[in-house]
């Protein structure tokens, strides 16, 4: 099944100086609202404390709850809806390991401003330790992906295992001997020197597909981002995995489109490079389309009939489809433009002659 008839001649890479000025303006109302917030919107995962989830028979003001609170010391708490009018969401910055206690209590505090039949229908608690271990280990989770990433592209389109592996191998035991040797060194700036210096490092070594698909990949993590922070949606567990869903997604996307490429390239050996990237493009754009149209259904279906427990990890995944594919033509493919070389022959890596 085709959705775009063959002979498509859209012009993709004279489009991409529009379709980067896009992103970056994407990217900077999003970092601005990272800054303004102070960050995203942690859950009780990563930020630690409780959360209970209330329901009454009625429509309740959250303001009154917050009053009812006050009595019992957590009117500090955030309070949101959850759901319906009737569902609301506590989350309070403290931790306990008597969950029923803490239940109870919120219970008896609020019983006398509403209405008989409040019921206490979920509690979580993680502590403050647990809390920062896991922020940590969701960053170095993001960081090594992005690593095995650059190695297999590295491996299977430019045949560089060794240089590859060695880099990966190296980022990883420096990483690490850091975060020994200075146990209380700010782990975002760690990731994000560690990340700069890998892009550089591929830059150097000439591995440019490497390069093409990790700068994809941070580009949809930022996006998905800046849509938690815009939106003010709270960054859990399940919403982690659907970031790692979306490297994965984006990887898968540009990859088709890398494979056509390098294809393209030994057939059109003469032609520019640009040509040949902008015919891939066309070439896989009915599989890149169809692809995304179908897996964006079954997600947009999760995230309105899913209900709120999903409804981050939905949102996430819409998000992360629509900017993966987005990125796999405008972002990733230019990238391999930046060398400019004569024809795209000087990408690939030179065949051994074989000895007589």
């Amino acid at each position: 099944m085709e959705f775009i008839k063959p002979g498509t001649k859209i012009d993709f890479i004279g489009k991409k100086k529009i379709a980067i000025s896009i992103s970056v303006l994407l990217i900077t109302v999003g970092l601005i609202s990272l800054l303004m917030r102070g960050g995203l919107n942690m859950g009780v995962d990563f930020a630690g404390g409780t959360l209970i989830q209330l329901k009454f028979p009625e429509k309740v003001s959250i303001e009154k709850i917050r009053g009812g609170l006050k009595n019992i010391g957590l009117e500090d708490s955030t309070i949101q809806r959850f759901g319906s009018d009737r569902d609301i969401l506590i989350r309070a910055p403290v931790s306990t390991n008597k969950l029923e206690d803490i239940g109870s209590t919120v219970k008896r505090a609020l019983e006398g401003e509403f209405p008989a039949g409040l019921e206490v229908e979920r509690i979580e608690m993680v502590g403050p330790k647990i809390g920062k271990d896991l922020r940590r280990k969701a960053l170095f989770a993001l960081y090594f992906t992005i690593l095995f990433i650059a190695v297999y592209i590295s491996g299977r389109f430019e045949l560089q295992w060794v240089n590859s592996i060695i880099m990966a191998v190296v980022f990883i035991s420096v990483t690490l001997l850091f975060l020994k040797i200075f146990p209380n060194i700010s782990i975002p700036l760690l990731i994000l020197t560690a990340l700069l210096i890998t892009l550089y490092f591929c830059w150097y070594l000439k591995l440019k597909f490497a390069l093409g698909a990790i700068i994809a990949i941070i580009h949809d993590v930022l996006i998905a981002a800046a849509a938690f922070s815009i939106t003010d949606k709270e960054f859990t567990l399940p919403v982690l995995a659907a970031f790692l869903t979306i490297i994965g997604y984006s990887l898968n996307d540009t990859i088709v489109v890398f494979d056509r490429i390098r294809e393209n390239i030994r057939l059109m050996r003469k032609e520019n490079l640009e040509v040949i990237i902008n015919s891939s493009i066309n070439q896989t754009l009915s599989r890149t389309l169809l692809t995304s149209a179908t897996t964006l259904i079954v997600v947009l279906a999760l995230f309105i009939f899913g209900g709120e427990v999903i409804h981050s990890f939905s949102f996430a995944l819409m998000i992360g489809v629509v900017v993966g594919t987005y990125s796999s033509i405008f972002i990733a493919s230019p990238i391999l433009v930046a060398w400019q070389p004569a024809s795209g022959s000087q990408l690939l890596p030179a065949k051994k002659k074989r000895r007589r």
